[in-house]
Parts: structure tokens; C-alpha cells; sequence
């Protein structure tokens, strides 16, 4: 079993001590040129005195070095032998899906995203709404390369796992692509998984932000919990049926918010889903991704297993909650989950949350575990 350590911040003074002295002495040999004073010395480096300018030189880079480097994003690797730093690597490594989700969950629950690197700027956004739901000490980050492994652990340490083998990091964040469906057909395993061990699991993509505590909507014992993807305005007082299905003859459930409890029937969804991902791969002519094999899964399902449909004004998409202004008035202090789908593009719904004051990292970042990245 691994032991989980919480990692201290960097101190300034060990800058000094890895820099050395070697590289500002010659730096200052070679911009104060030849000293007539002296010349009439010995050549040799190891006999000539320190000026008074040389001085105040050295003394000057030293409080630059002091005030800006400690704020600078440094690796690890400069603050600790190569040796702890191989230990750290191959402890993240050799960490266990089991032992992570032990560690994080709280009242038998975990939330869960899957992240791979070019994703970190919107899990710190999601993190820091979680945050303030006090809900940030259940999460767990299913990281998708090692690079956010590390960096995840390094600044949360435990709070990362990674299954492996790991996807192409490279093609993972393109819509559409297979490097894509690769990263999302994962998903299921993964929570199917987390179930097998006994948990609760929320699952959200991280192009969400909270506006207030979901889990009090998570009522009663349904197996799946799950958000409409229509921007299609419904009832109030709707129905919390799975809806009928579309012209594609299924539903269309949003995979991106999922709420499940470790019963026969979550399970049964998770086999279910991963079976309609084994059976409709990716092509170059269908470019899929998990989200069809999702609804199948339920749909035929849908007759064993106990499903509950989260309220629209609570948990709406983003065509609906970004394009309708008027829904967005009448439902307004009712919404608890936004999800920036409905557009693609890291630049695109940056500006989107921008634009509706739900980018927070900018202003907010030390609310988040992860600190500023």
C-alpha cells in the first residue's frame, strides 16, 4: 500500500544552493573586461581579488534570484536528488486505481474526470467550482498521459491515477478523431471498475462548472443518474423517465454527467455500454464517439435496470443554457451543473466561460489543490 504524503512548498534558499557560485563569477569577469589594476597581477583566475563592483554585482543577482525565482514554475527535479525524484515517478507509476479511489473517497462516494494534458487549464476551472461546494476532497483525476500524473500528484498528491496503457495524449483532446474515442471508450471501464470496488462514482467531464451542490438532486436509490443533451426546453415538472428515443432510435443522454451507485443495475449499463463500443469502433467514414454507445446501453437496458432523468433547469446542456437567454431568466437561480458542450475548440470555450463569468482560474486559481498552473 502506497502512503500518501503531502508535498511542501519550494523554499527560496535553495535556489542559491543550486545555481552555485561558478557561472555569476565568470558572468561578471566578462562584462567588467580588463582591470589595468590588475595587470600587473598573476594571470590566473584563482588569484584575482572581488572587487568592490564585482561586489555589489553578485549582491544585486542575488536579490533578483531571491525575489523572482520562487515564484517561478520550477521542476521538482531542481529542488531534490535524482534519486527522490525516480521514487516519487515510480510510486505514481506503480499506483493503483484500487488504492486511489480507498484514498479520495468520502461516504462511500468519489467524483471522477479523465484529463489528459492540454486539459489541465479546464480541470483547474472545475476544480476550483468543486471547491467551493467543498466537494474537491472526493475527486479523483483519471490521468490520461503521465505528464498530468505527475503534475497532478506533485501539487495533490494521490489525487491522480493512471490505467494504463495510456492513450495518445497527442490526438486525445480532438473531437472526432480516434485518438479521441480511444480516450472516451475508456470511461466506462473505469467506472465500472470503481463500482466493482464498491463506490458511489459521479463522473463529469471538466468543461463543466458547479454553480451548487448537486448531490442533494441525487435523490432517492436509482442505479443511474444521468442529463438530457436536447436543447429542447422542457416542463418543470418534467419527467425523470429515460426519454424515448430519437430519429437515430435512441436517446440523447449526455455520457458527460453520470451519477451511479455500485448496484447489479449500474453495473449491467457499464458491461452494456462497453459491449456497443467494442461492437461500433471508430472509422474514418463514422467517426464515433462514446456518447452513442452510452444511450444504446441504456436503451436497451432501460427495462432492468432503475434510471433517473437529473431536472433540465438544474443540470442543463449548453446549447440550451448558452443560447436561450429567455430560459436562462426564468430558470435563473436554479441551475447547478453548466456544461460548455455544443461547441468545440480549447480557444472557443474559453471564451465562452469568459464571456459568462464561469472562467475562474484566472482570478480564483489559489482556491483550487492544484494552485496556480
Amino acid at each position: 500500500m502506497i502512503k500518501i504524503q503531502t508535498s511542501s512548498h519550494r523554499h527560496s534558499h535553495l535556489m542559491i544552493c543550486h545555481l552555485g557560485w561558478e557561472a555569476p563569477r565568470s558572468d561578471l569577469q566578462r562584462s567588467l573586461g580588463p582591470n589595468p589594476l590588475l595587470s600587473r597581477r598573476s594571470s590566473s583566475s584563482s588569484s584575482r581579488p572581488f572587487t568592490p563592483t564585482a561586489f555589489l554585482l553578485l549582491l544585486s543577482l542575488l536579490i533578483i534570484l531571491g525575489v523572482f525565482l520562487p515564484w517561478a514554475d520550477m521542476p521538482d527535479f531542481l529542488f531534490s536528488s535524482n534519486s527522490n525524484t525516480s521514487s516519487q515517478y515510480s510510486k505514481w507509476r506503480d499506483y493503483t486505481l484500487a488504492q486511489a479511489a480507498s484514498f479520495v473517497a468520502k461516504n462511500g462516494t468519489v467524483i471522477v474526470c479523465a484529463v489528459s494534458h492540454p486539459y489541465l487549464p479546464f480541470l483547474n476551472n472545475w476544480l476550483i467550482s468543486i471547491a467551493r461546494q467543498k466537494h474537491q476532497d472526493k475527486v479523483l483525476v483519471i490521468a490520461e498521459d503521465y505528464a498530468t500524473l505527475f503534475k497532478v500528484n506533485q501539487r495533490w498528491p494521490g489525487h491522480a491515477v493512471l490505467v494504463p496503457p495510456a492513450p495518445d495524449s497527442q490526438t486525445a483532446h480532438k473531437f472526432g478523431s480516434q485518438g479521441f474515442f480511444n480516450f472516451t471508450s475508456r470511461r466506462p471501464r473505469h467506472l465500472l471498475h470503481i463500482l466493482e470496488l464498491g463506490y458511489n462514482v459521479m463522473y463529469n467531464d471538466v468543461d463543466m462548472v458547479w454553480l451548487a451542490d448537486p448531490f442533494p438532486y441525487l435523490q432517492g436509490s436509482h442505479d443511474v443518474y444521468f442529463t438530457d443533451d436536447m436543447a429542447a426546453v422542457k416542463p418543470l415538472n418534467h419527467s425523470h423517465d429515460l426519454p424515448p428515443p430519437g430519429k437515430k432510435g435512441r436517446p440523447y443522454i449526455c455520457s458527460c454527467m453520470i451519477f451511479l451507485r455500485p448496484t447489479s443495475g449500474a453495473k449491467l449499463v457499464m458491461k452494456k455500454w462497453i459491449e456497443e463500443l467494442q461492437s461500433q469502433p471508430w472509422s474514418k467514414a463514422k467517426k464515433a464517439n462514446d456518447q452513442p454507445g452510452f444511450n444504446w446501453a441504456l436503451n436497451k437496458t432501460a427495462g432492468e435496470v432503475d434510471l433517473y432523468l437529473l431536472p433540465q433547469a438544474a443540470f442543463p446542456t449548453g446549447g440550451l443554457y448558452f443560447k436561450n437567454k429567455t430560459w436562462v431568466q426564468e430558470t435563473k437561480g436554479m441551475h447547478v451543473i453548466i456544461h460548455n458542450n455544443y461547441i468545440t475548440g480549447f480557444e472557443k470555450k474559453i471564451k465562452r466561460f469568459h464571456d459568462f463569468g464561469l472562467w475562474l482560474v484566472d482570478d480564483h486559481a489559489l482556491e483550487s489543490p492544484l494552485g496556480r498552473l
